[in-house]
């Protein structure tokens, strides 16, 4: 799209023309990128339960539905849940975008509450005792239709967080901390 600024007509403007038509082109481009929908689905492979829906329409993060995400995201084992980090969301809706699909993610883990996570550390290793599970910045998950490696792929090409890959166990682990790969 090219914006055609009625300032550089006139020469003797100088500078002033020109931040005004930089001003008004960077409006315009901000107001065309919040427009649009992102949507998410979700199944819970421990409660069997299901939840999809738009967590963002034109520039405004929803609310109600981020929290039937959060309470389908939580630890199952304690019936607790914390709100997710939005930018997981983000990560998640751009993976579905690298991969070209819109398949639910089929949910493994997502938060954690200290005592699951100290109590799963106890049992394994791959578990980190300050685990971003426990700050709703993490979540472990699979796509049926997605071959594993490809999946771990689109999300290391994304550079958005750490990225976990566990095909013994099914699933890739990604968090919105630091870009890393195990």
């Amino acid at each position: 799209m090219s914006i055609v600024c009625p300032t550089r007509r006139k020469v003797l403007l100088g500078l002033g023309g020109l931040a005004a038509c930089s001003v008004a082109s960077v409006k315009v481009q901000a107001s065309q990128s919040v427009l649009g929908v992102k949507e998410l689905g979700f199944y819970n492979i421990h409660t069997q339960e299901r939840d999809q829906g738009r967590f963002w329409i034109d520039g405004l993060y929803q609310e109600d539905t981020l929290d039937s995400f959060s309470q389908l995201l939580r630890d199952h084992r304690q019936n607790l849940s914390a709100p997710m980090d939005r930018r997981l969301y983000e990560l998640l809706y751009q993976l579905n975008k690298t991969l070209n699909i819109s398949e639910e993610f089929h949910v493994i883990s997502g938060y954690r509450s200290p005592k699951t996570n100290q109590m799963l550390a106890s049992k394994s290793n791959a578990v980190a005792t300050k685990s971003y599970h426990m700050r709703g910045m993490a979540i472990d998950i699979a796509i049926p239709d997605v071959k594993l490696s490809h999946l771990r792929e689109a999300a290391i090409s994304l550079k958005l967080g750490g990225v976990g890959y566990y095909p013994k166990s099914g699933f890739i682990h990604v968090d919105t901390g630091p870009v890393r790969i195990w």
